[in-house]
């Protein structure tokens, strides 16, 4: 059973008080939950939720240990929800990647990404709630209200180490307790491997006592085929920057094993005959380099050869058309 959250500070509480709370986040727990007898395993579910661009992706990579989901500069970069999976100890975490909760745009790429957000919060035994330390907008108050009440939630403030003057989280602090009753507040930076080790142990507690889902070096649900395709779209964004619209994507037409070596053709699907040119590049470089950096990325991942093919189609409107979203593997 998972603890009750912790109940809504006051309007009367002082600033002392919330100075020592935000000392007791940084500090950590106590260790009472690392030293804790347990009767057998653990393991349940974690969603990290957020807006667009917020970290969530990096965050999950850090957690896992290894990377298992694509991150870039570009806003809706993840859209699938992906699972990373660590096993320490008698604990096995079941950590849940959202896409950015989209509000801009109603197409049906983003419909069917915000269905995949609003599946996941509420099928959990946790939440991460990820913002930027010191930051709320009205991006991260739609996904706030997309909470359920009866799960507990953490309120990660990501980029703690760009804050300069850490007393003036007290304020920040107080509001968002007063917009949510979170369970736990964890400043934090998730490229700091010592506050990734703390929020794990924080995690632990919530987890109720079950037997393992996977087997304890298992790291991510997906298959190689679907990494092989995340791959090359990360690629695809970080290589374009924000000359490329968002809506492209990647499709795996084949992924064939042969001993050691991989046969792996895909195609890069935009909406317009300009933005193929974009990706191509002048005589084809920028998409000699796209296939190049993924290739060696597949081969670091499968420890094989990997032979990559990549094709670039024009499929109008298809961000908008809720059959051909359904076909390119969205939900």
């Amino acid at each position: 059973m998972n603890p009750d959250p912790t109940p809504d500070l006051p309007p009367t509480q002082s600033p002392q008080d919330l100075d020592a709370m935000l000392a007791q986040a940084l500090t950590g727990p106590s260790g009472a939950a690392a030293t804790a007898p347990v009767a057998g395993q653990r393991c349940g579910t974690v969603a990290i939720v957020g807006k667009p661009n917020v970290g969530k992706s990096t965050l999950l990579n850090a957690l896992v240990g290894q990377k298992v989901s694509i991150t870039s500069s570009k806003a809706q970069t993840t859209r699938h929800r992906i699972t990373g999976i660590r096993t320490l100890g008698q604990t096995q975490h079941i950590f849940v990647d959202t896409p950015g909760f989209q509000t801009r745009h109603a197409n049906a790429l983003n419909r069917s990404l915000n269905k995949t957000v609003v599946g996941a919060v509420n099928d959990v035994d946790l939440i991460l709630f990820v913002v930027e330390a010191g930051q709320f907008n009205l991006a991260d108050a739609k996904v706030l209200s997309l909470l359920p009440k009866n799960i507990p939630a953490f309120l990660i403030a990501n980029k703690f180490d760009l804050i300069h003057r850490r007393g003036e989280l007290a304020p920040w602090l107080r509001d968002m307790q007063e917009r949510h009753a979170f369970a736990e507040f964890v400043p934090m930076s998730a490229k700091t491997a010592r506050d990734i080790e703390r929020l794990l142990v924080l995690c632990e507690k919530y987890l109720p006592e079950q037997v393992w889902m996977y087997p304890a070096d298992e790291l991510t649900d997906r298959s190689d085929r679907f990494m092989a395709a995340e791959i090359v779209r990360e690629k695809l964004f970080r290589l374009t920057g924000d000359e490329l619209p968002y809506t492209s994507t990647v499709i795996i037409d084949k992924y064939e094993e042969e001993g050691s070596l991989r046969r792996i053709a895909a195609t890069i699907v935009v909406e317009r005959a300009g933005h193929k040119g974009m990706v191509i590049g002048e005589k084809g470089e920028k998409l000699k380099r796209i296939g190049t950096e993924a290739r060696h990325e597949l081969e670091a991942l499968t420890g094989d050869k990997v032979f990559l093919e990549i094709w670039v189609k024009v499929r109008s409107g298809w961000a908008d058309d809720d059959a051909r979203v359904r076909s390119f593997g969205y939900e």
